[in-house]
């Protein structure tokens, strides 16, 4: 069993500059693929990026240019660094962990952009 944990949401003005991070506990494995996604309100959940143990990146076309996803300086964390955030970034971003064939989802962190 892995739990993964977002931190780091908040409000930000349009134009700021947010990372959020997952945080996974429990039984890890080595090979691992981490993804973010976002859902707005009214909206369907969309993917934002994901990374892999490998270091393979993959980012929505919304994100490249404006958001990185990274490793952190923590074992088994993953960081989402947004820059230049709009108020459509608004939305609950939530972390998945896949490894094998099982995936495990946060709970969430409110990301709001506004003035």
């Amino acid at each position: 069993q892995v739990t993964p944990a977002e931190s780091g949401g908040g409000l930000v003005q349009p134009g700021g500059s947010l990372r959020v991070s997952c945080t996974a506990s429990g039984n890890v494995d080595s090979t691992y693929v981490r993804a973010w996604y976002r859902q707005a309100p009214g909206k369907q959940p969309e993917f934002v990026a994901s990374i892999s143990t490998g270091n393979s990146i993959t980012y929505a076309d919304f994100a490249k240019g404006r958001f990185t996803i990274s490793r952190g300086n923590v074992k088994n964390r993953v960081d989402l660094q947004m820059t230049n955030l709009k108020t459509d970034d608004t939305a609950v971003y939530s972390c998945r962990h896949s490894e094998s064939r099982e995936t495990f989802w946060g709970q969430g962190t409110q990301v709001t952009v506004s003035s």
